[in-house]
């Protein structure tokens, strides 16, 4: 055996006895989460279990494991040229929002399972990136928007200072659905055209959905991939950590608003 090879699994073998107890838990945490954590939100929550660690050990450890995380894919586009009227950019990227219900932004995006479509249709709070609403159709309808709007309206007054964006998507263009919003008191933007940097925070949505559930598994109907979604939704907004939520799923860090 090479000497470098000697001294490399020598190390190898150190390392697996020092944090023999931390690999176990990165792999059950790594597994609780179906490999959707990455070596930093596994971190967090191994701090959050009381093991102070360095990142870039966890990183370490699982090569070592043979742990890693998908990349994401690409999104649906809507956009069909100008259908209607064009509301402003009064976003303007300023993702930020200081308490729930401030901003909100919409998308459509599409999954193909044996060549049949799912499109998928969600309303992502700013503030807390919690998903506030979503709609799942087999076809691109519109009637799939005005549903997911009126179970987003629930959770609000009338009369709200709340603002919702969009791209320039076909749907959003609509009469009726910039008259529900009017109706509402809600104010429309919209993305400028071809810019999806401008709704970036539903694009990271769709983008961690895909890499997390979508791509990683196998799917052989459209009725399992709709439970699947449900269920990943579900786990999102209450369990799954963000490190810009000071670590805390986005309904935790709604709570933890209200607490304070």
């Amino acid at each position: 055996m090479a000497r470098s090879s000697f001294y490399y699994h020598q190390r190898s073998s150190s390392l697996s006895d020092k944090y023999k107890v931390v690999k176990e838990l990165i792999k059950s945490i790594y597994d609780k989460h179906k490999g959707r954590y990455g070596y930093r939100r596994i971190t967090d929550d191994l701090k959050d279990k009381g093991f102070t660690i360095n990142h870039k050990t966890v990183l370490r450890l699982m090569k070592v494991l043979g742990l890693k995380s998908i990349i994401r894919v690409k999104k649906y586009k809507s956009y069909k040229g100008e259908q209607g009227k064009i509301a402003p950019n009064v976003l303007e990227r300023n993702f930020k929002a200081t308490a729930p219900n401030q901003k909100w932004a919409t998308d459509i995006t599409e999954f193909n399972v044996s060549g049949k479509k799912l499109y998928l249709s969600p309303i992502i709070d700013l503030f807390n990136q919690e998903i506030i609403s979503y709609e799942l159709s087999e076809r691109p309808v519109f009637n799939q928007v005005v549903t997911m709007l009126k179970k987003a309206f629930k959770k609000v007054p009338e009369n709200t200072n709340l603002t919702l964006h969009s791209d320039q998507g076909w749907q959003y263009q609509m009469k009726q659905y910039q008259y529900l919003l009017k109706q509402k008191g809600i104010t429309q933007s919209m993305s400028r055209k071809g810019n999806c940097l401008d709704n970036a925070i539903i694009e990271n949505f769709f983008g961690t959905l895909k890499s997390e559930l979508f791509y990683i598994k196998k799917f052989r109907t459209i009725e399992e991939l709709k439970k699947e979604i449900k269920q990943y939704i579900n786990y999102y907004n209450n369990e799954r950590i963000k490190s810009n939520l000071n670590k805390m799923s986005p309904i935790k860090y709604r709570a933890h608003y209200y607490q304070n």
